[in-house]
């Protein structure tokens, strides 16, 4: 994937280096050692410059971010791909229900990257996969994909930073009461198990979840749900600690009489754009599985 991206070079940054400038827009020292690969992934006024050089006033600096080299073992797969929005820098794709982000022994050919790998091999365009809020197989809705080691970096970091801020809605048995919380409670791994969690108060990491009823029907609660930190399954394992687990999950709750997975879905994302700046904000609508539990 390749990214040209311009800055005009004002007082302010005067006597800067080229590499403090970039630091200071958030470039990591990964991609800065990148860039210092070829000559022509850094230039001033069109000339190929080092990173030392001082910048002048009156100076364009031009970055060039090249990437040529696909992702190895992610085979292209045309697979149904619902992408709400995509720039130069990034896509938010509408993951459906029973699609893996990431291929794995037992599915290799049917995740989310597979379907990118082929939605840009037949661009003819190289393609590194970077997701960047990644949701359970079963779990539905938005993430984010970067499309370069720029955008990937800036984004993985304002993850870190809980700067991406997601609201998800799940679907519970019963009404829920209180109608909305916090939930505060740990979450560790389950004795030997790799996928499994538990609440664990002796060496479990905090997690908090904060939950709102959004709307009672047939006698289910759809619930807006907030995540503080980003535990695994960590919705799934505290609204079951609090006796509300997640209909349709098999691993916390096989209550299957009304749905076939677990009633999660990521519905909003609002973050800032990681290269112009720009306010965004997304919503992907309820997935019919979901309705059909409200309405049947």
């Amino acid at each position: 994937m390749n990214r040209t991206l311009t800055y005009p070079i004002t007082e302010q940054y005067a006597s800067q280096t080229i590499e403090q400038f970039l630091r200071g827009k958030s470039y990591s020292s990964q991609c800065i050692k990148e860039l210092k690969k070829l000559p022509v992934n850094i230039l001033i006024d069109g000339t190929p410059k080092y990173m030392k050089h001082l910048l002048q006033a009156g100076e364009t600096l031009t970055v060039h971010i090249q990437e040529e080299i696909s992702s190895e073992k992610i085979p292209p797969v045309e697979l149904p791909l619902d992408i709400i929005y995509e720039d130069e820098d990034l896509l938010v794709v509408n993951k459906p229900a029973d699609m893996p982000i990431h291929p794995s022994l037992n599915n290799y050919e049917n995740s989310l990257a597979n379907a990118l790998a082929w939605y840009f091999e037949k661009q003819n365009k190289p393609f590194v996969f970077r997701c960047i809020n990644r949701l359970d197989r079963d779990t539905s809705g938005l993430t984010i994909v970067a499309k370069h080691m720029l955008s990937g970096g800036i984004l993985s970091s304002m993850v870190a930073e809980r700067t991406i801020h997601r609201e998800y809605v799940a679907i519970v048995r019963g009404i829920i009461l209180p109608e909305s919380g916090t939930i505060d409670a740990p979450i560790g791994r389950k004795g030997d198990s790799i996928i499994e969690r538990q609440i664990d108060y002796t060496c479990g990491e905090r997690a908090i979840t904060h939950y709102t009823l959004k709307a009672y029907k047939n006698g289910h609660s759809l619930l807006s749900i907030h995540l503080e930190t980003g535990r695994t399954h960590q919705i799934r394992v505290h609204m079951k600690h609090i006796g509300f687990p997640l209909i349709g999950d098999h691993l916390y709750n096989p209550d299957m009489a009304y749905i076939s997975r677990q009633a999660l879905h990521s519905h909003r994302l609002q973050f800032t754009h990681p290269i112009t700046g720009e306010y965004m904000d997304f919503t992907a609508p309820l997935p019919e599985d979901m309705c059909r539990v409200l309405e049947s």
